[in-house]
């Protein structure tokens, strides 16, 4: 095999491998890990199903790959703890929902009773989230500080799923926003 050809099909496998990552993560957000199949996945990324195999495993491992790519945390960390408050009720208030900014919270709720899929969003949410969240508030009790803010944010986020805009008027979001920042200060906080 030439140069050019070997680098022409190692990008059409870096582009198939995306391909089915971005079906799979489509499908499992739409229907959770039980319903979806590995064939509509396949069926959707333009690849035969034996793809999945060669470049996850199976099922459960494209699973694995969708909540790995699934976007991390990262800006819940940037600024100081006495803001935390107010910087995450702006973004899960004023925020627009772009497409996929809340994937992630589709697939756990849908796969969440998934007997296969349950241990893998646990042990994501560890490693990913909770984990670091922890670290980063630091002091006492920080799992649970970080676990109470955790739980609030996922369900603003689930509401913003249902509805965009919390079913509340311009001005009621923004008293929805402040109280929202003084939930989440207290939730962190060591006192």
């Amino acid at each position: 095999m030439t140069p050019t050809e070997l680098a022409t099909r190692k990008r059409n496998s870096t582009a198939t491998r995306a391909n089915l990552l971005d079906a799979a993560t489509k499908h499992f957000a739409r229907q959770g890990y039980d319903a979806v199949s590995l064939r509509e996945i396949a069926a959707e990324a333009g690849v035969d199903v034996s793809l999945v195999s060669r470049y996850f495993g199976g099922k459960e491992e494209l699973f694995a790959a969708v909540m790995d790519g699934c976007p991390g945390p990262d800006r819940i960390f940037e600024g100081e703890h006495a803001d935390f408050g107010d910087r995450i009720s702006r973004m899960l208030v004023d925020e627009p929902v772009v497409d996929g900014k809340l994937e992630v919270i589709s697939i756990m709720i849908l796969s969440a009773s998934s007997v296969v899929a349950s241990p893998i969003i646990r042990r994501m949410g560890e490693e990913r989230f909770f984990g670091p969240f922890a670290k980063w508030l630091g002091g006492a009790d920080a799992a649970v500080r970080a676990h109470l803010a955790a739980s609030i944010m996922k369900g603003v986020s689930m509401d913003r799923l249902i509805q965009d805009d919390l079913g509340l008027s311009a001005r009621e979001r923004v008293r929805y926003r402040k109280r929202l920042a003084r939930v989440l200060q207290s939730a962190v906080s060591e006192d």
